[in-house]
């Protein structure tokens, strides 16, 4: 596991965590944001406006209404992003990952209505008179090439395959393996619930919602969002009201270390400005999805008679999912100060680094030298050779750094009793031999564990784990339902209606064993999934730039005839 995660590591750090793929995604946002003249702020009341159905026709084509669309779109984005995903964030990058996560949503509000409205404008309606959409159509339509010959090369098609082909394998990387695996470890820490027995009934539940098609996700969706949605603010709320001391503190910390990083703090190491941003962006589009390509998909089968109506809805996607309740996260994180504090767990291996020589916390060099490691200026300190246990504790004057952290009190255990032996380590990394050993100790926490530990920090005290557990069961059980049918509607571009089914049934078969797999190895996937989604699709929308700014005035034009007495006077 650890030598695969390795691997993907590799391989994201010259996509998704490479830096020239964060400045596409931001440089898109911030292009469009100018080039519309910030249509995230100006269009905002009118897309309110348009969610509640005001300015709906009777003979608009589509499968859901605006609300519907939203609530889908929405249940594929809030989930465990919002919650897993803020404290991975702040667990490797500080505070100021959260200002980069809000700095990604505030220009993602732009380029999810871009890719939005190209997408619901060239959908296509199936023989079966459903809708299928999303950027691979107007990749289809849009982005062939044409000589000067007159013949046209179907570029096009090709990019778009690309891009449904990335659509598939992040339904898996983005919307069904970290989401179970989020619902089985919240289910076993907090209700003793084995995570097998958690996988297969979700499994269940999960193929008698999806077999419905994208009418049976609507509905469900549209009544699991605003609950889901209300019962963690609650939880939420009730830990800053506890801690109300800390609010201003930890506002104040998002924004200082803006463009410096965040010092080292209790068991937190520190992070360097880079290090902060990336994470912070990286984050912020795994949690709102703001370029992936993954939202319009939805969004596409919704009923309207103009699409830009549709990307204005849009708009509100990246300021619930985000600047509303991933905020309201890193403030229950920061204001807890559970994110610098270390707790008895049991490690994750993949998670593990085995160090060269013992390392102490209260010695500024070694914490110096482990921070410039972590942030990737210098080569980690690792150990290669055999260490010794004996009774459980480890003989070798040396130390392990689990979950960034310095760890304390390491216990290894073998079929529940403590282990004597020898484990091979090579560069770091901790070679079991196929034996099942156990290692448990006092480290930092990150993703649901450490949002569980915050939400105890309130009037409802232990009771506060509940709420976590249940908030994940439905942002994230949710998120599985819509990422299948995104998935599907990919299936549908590449291989026609027929093959749906098929995937479906994979589907469900990885969530339930997704269910028990190593989450360490599944984030690092997802990083990469969406990466390879999002890059073609932030390429197409800007290549058709122009047209989007002609969609959008001619929108304004019509709308302008047809209800004189809002005299909007929106151009671009």
């Amino acid at each position: 596991m650890q030598k695969i995660n390795e691997f993907l590591l590799v391989i994201d750090s010259y996509i998704g965590s490479a830096e020239w793929f964060v400045l596409l995604l931001l440089g898109t946002g911030l292009f469009f944001t100018i080039y519309l003249k910030f249509p995230q702020i100006r269009f905002f009341n009118h897309a309110l406006k348009i969610v509640r159905g005001k300015f709906d026709k009777k003979d608009d084509k589509g499968d859901t209404s605006h609300f519907q669309a939203l609530t889908t779109a929405l249940s594929g984005t809030v989930g465990t992003g919002n919650i897993a995903g803020v404290a991975l964030a702040i667990h490797l990058g500080g505070p100021a990952a959260l200002f980069w996560m809000l700095v990604t949503a505030l220009l993602g509000m732009t380029t999810k209505f871009v890719e939005v409205t190209l997408s619901h404008k060239y959908r296509d309606i199936l023989p079966d008179g459903s809708i299928a959409g999303g950027p691979m159509y107007y990749m289809k339509k849009r982005l062939n090439i044409t000589l000067k010959s007159g013949k046209v090369i179907k570029t096009g098609y090709v990019i778009g395959a690309l891009f449904a082909f990335a659509t598939i394998l992040s339904s898996f990387g983005t919307g069904s393996l970290p989401q179970i695996n989020s619902i089985s470890n919240a289910m076993l820490a907090t209700f003793d619930i084995p995570l097998i027995v958690t996988g297969g009934v979700l499994s269940v539940v999960l193929a008698l919602v999806i077999l419905g098609g994208i009418k049976r996700i609507a509905a469900v969706t549209e009544k699991l969002v605003p609950g889901m949605a209300i019962i963690y603010l609650i939880g939420a709320l009730a830990v800053l009201l506890t801690n109300y001391q800390n609010i201003i503190p930890s506002f104040i910390s998002i924004f200082s270390d803006v463009f410096t990083g965040s010092a080292a703090l209790g068991g937190f190491l520190g992070a360097g400005f880079s290090f902060a941003f990336n994470r912070g962006v990286n984050r912020g589009l795994f949690s709102n999805e703001a370029g992936q390509g993954s939202a319009p998909i939805a969004h596409a089968a919704a009923r309207a008679h103009e699409p830009v109506s549709e990307g204005m809805v849009s708009i509100l996607e990246p300021f619930i999912d985000t600047i509303v309740i991933c905020f309201i996260t890193g403030l229950v994180l920061l204001s807890s100060g559970v994110w610098t504090e270390k707790f008895e767990n049991k490690f994750q291996v993949s998670d593990l680094i085995v160090l060269n020589s013992a390392f102490d916390e209260d010695n500024p060099k070694d914490i110096q030298t482990l921070s410039d490691a972590l942030n990737r200026k210098t080569k980690m300190p690792v150990f290669t050779g055999e260490i010794t246990v004996e009774n459980g504790i480890l003989s070798n004057n040396i130390s392990l750094l689990h979950a960034s952290s310095i760890a304390d009190s390491v216990e290894f255990k073998l079929d529940n009793k403590l282990f004597t032996g020898t484990i091979s380590v090579n560069k770091g990394l901790v070679n079991f031999n196929e034996r099942d050993i156990e290692i448990y100790g006092i480290s930092l926490l990150h993703s649901a564990p450490l949002t569980t530990e915050a939400f105890k920090r309130s009037i409802f005290g232990d009771w506060g784990q509940y709420i976590i557990s249940i908030g994940l069961l439905l942002f994230a059980f949710s998120t599985a339902i819509s990422w299948s049918y995104y998935g599907g509607r990919s299936m549908t571009y590449l291989f026609g209606t027929k093959s749906i089914i098929y995937y479906r049934i994979i589907y469900v078969i990885a969530f339930f064993f997704a269910s028990f797999t190593d989450t360490t190895i599944i984030w690092t996937l997802s990083a990469i999934t969406i990466a390879l989604m999002a890059i073609p699709n932030l390429l197409g929308i800007l290549i058709l730039s122009k047209e989007m700014k002609t969609t959008v005035n001619e929108y304004w034009k019509q709308f302008n005839k047809e209800h004189p007495e809002n005299n909007s006077k929106f151009t671009n």
